[in-house]
Parts: C-alpha cells; sequence; structure tokens
C-alpha cells in the first residue's frame, strides 16, 4: 500500500467512527512526516536530529458545536476512542451557526497538485551529505577575512504527505518536500561582538544555492556589522532591506485576516475599499506557484485556491476568509483556510508578491540622506487594534546618502497605517521567498538610540 493510500484509509477510519459516535459532520486529517537536521560546528558534527511519524486528527460538528482530537497512535481502537471523545466535548462546547462543511458545489474537482511539483521525487540526502554540506558553508564563512567563529551551520530535509477528507465527500492528498541550509557567523569579541546570518530553503534540492555560497553571505553580512553603535534620536527616514521588509507587509496582511476582522482586532477592520498603500501598489496571493512550498491548488476546506488581489492600486480588496469567518461576515470564502491535524480550520495565505518599485536600493539610499537601514529586528511591541508599532533593530546608519558604519540597540516606532501610507518600493525582489517583497523606504518615523 502506497503511504498516501494509507493516510487516505486512516481518514476513512476516523470519519466512518465519527459518524457511529454521533456526529453530523466530520473532517479527518492523516500526517505522514519525515524530517532529519545536522548542525556542525568547528569542523565537527554538533548535533543531528531525525524524526519520523503519523498523526491523525479528526474534527467533528454536532448541531453548530466542534471540537477537534488528534493523536499519533492510529490503531482501530485509537481511532474509535477519539471519536468518541470528540463527539463528547462537542456537545459541551457553545453553538457557533457559522461553523460547517463547504457544500458540495462549493469543493474543487481537481485535486491533482502534482503540476505544482511540490515533492522531490530524488533520493533522500543521506545524514552524511546533509553534515557535509554545513561544514563546506562553515569553512566558507571562516575563510572570509574578519570572521572570528562560527556559531552554526545547519543542514535540514523534509518530507510530509497529508490526506484530507471530509462527510461532504471531499477526500484528497497533498506531498511536500523541504531542503534547507543556513549559517550564522560572528565578528569581533566580548561586548564588541557581532553576528549575522544567510540561509535558503527550496522544495528541491536541485534549487538550492551551493553551501559555499550561503556561508560566505553570512560571513560578509557579519563582517560589515564591526564597530556597530547606536544611532542618534530624532525622526528619520527608515529603509526596510528586502531580508526585513516582509515583515512589515506581513502586519498587513494579519491585519486583514478574517479572524482578527471578525474579532474587531484589526486596525484595518473598517478600511475596506480604502488606501492602504500608496496608488501603484499590488499585493498579489499567487497559490498556483511550482516548486514552491507554500503553494496549494486546494484549501483545508476542499475548496479551489485561485490567484487573488489582497491589494490593487494601493486600494484594500477585500478579508482572508476561511467558511466560518466568511459567513460571520457574511461574505465568501477566498479558499484560504489552512489547519493542522489537532486543530479547526483558520484563514491563511500562501505566496504572496508586492509590486516593485523602479529605484534600485542604492538610489533609495542616497535619496534618504540620512537615516537608518534596518536588516535585523528583535522583539515587538505591536497593538493589533490600532496599528501602533515599535520594534527593537539594527542595520546601517546612512549621511549624505551613503552607508557609514553599523548600528545597533536601537527602536523604531510609528503607526502602521501612516507608516504603509507612506512608502517606497526598491527594485530588488528576491526569487525563492514565500512574501516576495522588495526593499521599502519608509518616511518619517521616529527612532530611538542614544
Amino acid at each position: 500500500m502506497s503511504e498516501f493510500a494509507r493516510l487516505q484509509s486512516l481518514t476513512e477510519q476516523l470519519l466512518s467512527a465519527a459518524r457511529q459516535a454521533g456526529a453530523d459532520q466530520a473532517d479527518a486529517v492523516a500526517v505522514s512526516a519525515a524530517a532529519v537536521s545536522v548542525d556542525v560546528r568547528a569542523g565537527k558534527l554538533e548535533h543531528a536530529e531525525r524524526a519520523e511519524g503519523v498523526e491523525i486528527g479528526l474534527r467533528v460538528l454536532l448541531g453548530g458545536r466542534q471540537a477537534c482530537v488528534s493523536a499519533s497512535d492510529h490503531s482501530a481502537r485509537t481511532i474509535q476512542e477519539i471519536a468518541a471523545r470528540a463527539v463528547a466535548m462537542a456537545r459541551e462546547t457553545p453553538v457557533d451557526d457559522n461553523l460547517g462543511l463547504a457544500e458540495a458545489d462549493q469543493l474543487t474537482r481537481d485535486t491533482d497538485s502534482s503540476r505544482l511539483d511540490l515533492y522531490d521525487h530524488g533520493a533522500d540526502p543521506t545524514p552524511e551529505a546533509l553534515q557535509d554540506a554545513a561544514l563546506r558553508a562553515e569553512a566558507a564563512a571562516l575563510a572570509v577575512d574578519g570572521v572570528s567563529k562560527i556559531e552554526s551551520a545547519s543542514a535540514s530535509h523534509s518530507r510530509r504527505q497529508m490526506w484530507i477528507a471530509a462527510t461532504n465527500g471531499f477526500s484528497a492528498g497533498l506531498g511536500r518536500s523541504g531542503h534547507g541550509l543556513s549559517t550564522i557567523a560572528i565578528t569581533g569579541e566580548g561586548t564588541g561582538m557581532e553576528r549575522d546570518w544567510a540561509g535558503e530553503s527550496r522544495v528541491h534540492l536541485s534549487d538550492m544555492p551551493e553551501p559555499e555560497e550561503i556561508g560566505r553571505l553570512a560571513a560578509e553580512r557579519t563582517v560589515e556589522r564591526r564597530g556597530a553603535k547606536k544611532p542618534p534620536t530624532g525622526a528619520f527616514p527608515i529603509l526596510y532591506d528586502e531580508r526585513v521588509a516582509s515583515g512589515l507587509i506581513g502586519h498587513l496582511v494579519s491585519a486583514v485576516n478574517g479572524a482578527a476582522v471578525a474579532r474587531g482586532a484589526s486596525w484595518l477592520r473598517d478600511a475596506l475599499g480604502e488606501q492602504v498603500l500608496p496608488p501603484g501598489f499590488d499585493l498579489i496571493e499567487l497559490p498556483h506557484l511550482a516548486r514552491m512550498g507554500g503553494s496549494r491548488i486546494f484549501d483545508a476546506e476542499g475548496l479551489p485556491t485561485a490567484d487573488r488581489a489582497l491589494v490593487r492600486d494601493g486600494v484594500l480588496q477585500g478579508w482572508t476568509l476561511d467558511l466560518a469567518t466568511a459567513r460571520k461576515l457574511g461574505m465568501e470564502s477566498t479558499a484560504s483556510a489552512m489547519r493542522g491535524a489537532g486543530s479547526p480550520p483558520s484563514p491563511g495565505v500562501t505566496n504572496l508578491a508586492l509590486t516593485p518599485g523602479t529605484s534600485t536600493r542604492d538610489e533609495l539610499i542616497r535619496d534618504m540622506g540620512r537615516g537608518l537601514i534596518v536588516t535585523s529586528m528583535l522583539g515587538a511591541s505591536i497593538n493589533s487594534t490600532t496599528g501602533d508599532y515599535s520594534r527593537g533593530a539594527s542595520g546601517f546608519w546612512v549621511e549624505n546618502g551613503q552607508i557609514t558604519h553599523a548600528v545597533n540597540e536601537c527602536t523604531i516606532a510609528g503607526n502602521l497605517r501612516d507608516m504603509l501610507m507612506h512608502v517606497t518600493a526598491a527594485n530588488d525582489l528576491r526569487d525563492w521567498r514565500a512574501m516576495r517583497v522588495p526593499s521599502l523606504l519608509v518616511e518619517g518615523m521616529t527612532l530611538a538610540g542614544e
């Protein structure tokens, strides 16, 4: 029996047990996963880990109530027990008339994900091959002048196969693979120590950069941070480097999530149809990109996915919705449901792309005159209701349009609604990113340094 056939059989057993236990409706998930990771340090193996197993999950719906139960044991006895437990739990939960499976005419007719090429059918890399890749990245980083040591170099590989089935007739599977490599380098000693990193991940091993490329980039970024000091305090333009600019757009994406909007816990809850980015900016979800780990042709509730504009010409087009949040808001699902084995569906996004600008990053730096380039962030204080924003940051100081020195230990603050209306984009979009966002210049933020 193939792995998909085994997972499908498990979901069918779960649904049968749920019906026997008294559920009105049910959906089931079975996931088979395996992952291997290797860390090296100082030319030697530091840590190796392997995890694999099968997890099953069941959601039952009973008179507007729901409950979810998951287990790592998938024996016939366990399946019967979790079905009975889920139904008993559902009877004790509050009624929510928005809960329910998709109607038959809402379900996708296309469940073949093979055209997305999300699964690397080549041989799994051995632990020895992963260790060799990590050692090559470490050696390349150490070869860069100014690097004092490597904090870690890590390589990993994973495979995940999933089957989803429901009592409304939906039944489909999806497989994904992943390869990753990262390096963290350190320069200096004691209180003058600085670090930076580089890392990449791909669905297919053949799409991965060479380990030496990742190691060198981590080292070069680290060496650039030597002599970092606090910047001045005041109001300055802030350039979010493309490494961190996706986080800024991520706050917008979170604010248009239907779950937050339905709770009234979004700073964009009243902004539908309004300008949230400058004219000319589109933010598009692209769920059908080949060889991208987040791609999918159906969502976790069996609805067909399609390209979708969250923002068009700067104007907010709609919320990110699953079935339940769509019903709460009197709208249609955007086929955005995601779920794990132990949780109900909730809205989420896949691949996103923001319209790039026409200027290079260097041109934006020249035009900003005096200000801060942010390359890494830590900590966050974000008020989800008002959009008030404060984050720790580090990066580089700019004087007269030129980078002068590295910066650390500072805080940048503003209001997200205002910040996003005053962004200028560079033209440095990177491929192979789940969120493709270029460097973004934001005018007039508050910077707290010395």
